[in-house]
């Protein structure tokens, strides 16, 4: 490979750099490998990652990849200004990096992925205003996160996946909020984390696998019926608890 084909000399990026030739003769910059100039994402972050006190300067580059890496290692206080960034690639670095307490100004950021990581991040207390975000792959995060005491807010969810978070993490007591949910699965999920009294109705359930679910839980005196119950896996079940009971 010639100098030129390199990147060195006068065709090539090397040429007119700032940093030629010391950064070269020091081995802080690479051509073909870690280069500020070059319209190559893994060029530019080989560059930065060994020079991160260069990264501050590039933060209003007019290439988008330049200014997301720049804002992987700029320090912290510096990429404030990049909230607003038109790229949304930009704004998702922005949105790993800012302190907790910037975060809720990207709550309603146009780009999903910002927002999910400002779900990811933002302090308990402040989720309250993402459990109405139009994806509902933000509104389940915020479900893994917020507070038992609201997640009832969350119970009425439009979005089955959402429900089934709810009902994994509200406490036994509360689930009799979910036990007519529309959806079987989130039945289900009901009838293995319920109390006996409400396992016990769902004995009653439509579909198989809620019954099945409901079988650890109910008393033992709601159970002979089921016995007979037409699916092999709910009557097989009944019998081997009924049978665990007797030998205990």
């Amino acid at each position: 490979m010639t100098s030129e084909q390199a990147g060195v000399g006068r065709l090539g990026l090397c040429s007119g750099c700032s940093y030629y030739p010391d950064y070269l003769n020091s081995r802080r910059c690479t051509p073909g490998d870690a280069c500020i100039r070059a319209h190559s994402g893994r060029q530019i972050d080989r560059f930065l990652r060994t020079n991160p006190e260069l990264a501050q300067n590039y933060l209003t580059d007019i290439f988008w990849e330049r200014r997301a890496i720049a804002a992987r290692y700029a320090p912290v206080d510096s990429i404030f200004g990049l909230k607003s960034d038109h790229d949304e690639v930009v704004r998702r670095v922005v949105a790993t990096r800012l302190p907790v307490d910037q975060l809720i100004t990207m709550a309603r950021d146009p780009d999903r992925e910002v927002r999910l990581s400002v779900a990811a991040r933002l302090p308990e207390p402040l989720l309250i205003e993402l459990i109405h975000d139009p994806d509902y792959l933000i509104r389940a995060t915020v479900a893994r996160r917020l507070p038992h005491g609201q997640l009832a807010k969350l119970s009425k969810d439009p979005e089955r996946e959402v429900r089934k978070v709810v009902a994994t993490r509200l406490p036994p007591f509360a689930l009799h909020m979910l036990a007519a949910d529309p959806e079987p699965e989130v039945r289900a999920i009901v009838a293995e984390r319920a109390l006996p009294g409400l396992a016990a109705t769902l004995l009653n359930d439509a579909e198989w696998w809620v019954r099945l679910a409901a079988v650890g839980n109910a008393p033992l005196e709601f159970l002979p019926p089921l016995a007979d119950d037409p699916e092999t896996e709910v009557r097989e079940a009944v019998r081997t608890r009924l049978a665990e009971e007797t030998a205990a």
